[in-house]
């Protein structure tokens, strides 16, 4: 296993990250432009997935980490409701839904599993050497 010595070594960030971009790509087009309300809604929470990964390992200590890891955890499901949203208005396709709530799934499956090592391996952080 390699060594993580930033939050940009973490897997999840990168899935987070590219997660979050295709999100974006699917928001500039025509049919959500008008939707102003969810498509700021959707960038929000898709965005907030990578960025709690971020702070929470920023904060150098595992129980925050923790915390903000439940957080990004929350911000997955939060984005898969709006892609619900987005298609229950035609906004997107079956496919589009189907294809990103389930990398949406693994990505959440992907940082639980990511907690549950946290909570095993007895690590507190360089915050607490």
């Amino acid at each position: 296993m390699a060594t993580i010595t930033r939050f940009e070594d973490l897997e999840i960030w990168k899935l987070a990250r590219m997660l979050c971009k295709k999100i974006y790509d699917l928001t500039l087009q025509q049919e959500f432009k008008n939707n102003f309300a969810l498509v700021d809604q959707i960038r929000r929470s898709s965005g907030s997935i990578m960025d709690n990964i971020a702070e929470g390992y920023e904060r150098d200590g595992q129980k925050e980490f923790l915390q903000f890891l439940y957080i990004s955890k929350a911000s997955a499901g939060e984005t898969r409701s709006q892609l619900y949203r987005a298609f229950d208005c035609n906004l997107i396709t079956e496919e589009q839904l189907t294809g990103l709530t389930n990398e949406l799934l693994k990505l959440s499956t992907k940082i639980q599993n990511f907690i549950n090592y946290l909570k095993r391996s007895g690590l507190k952080g360089n915050k607490y050497k």
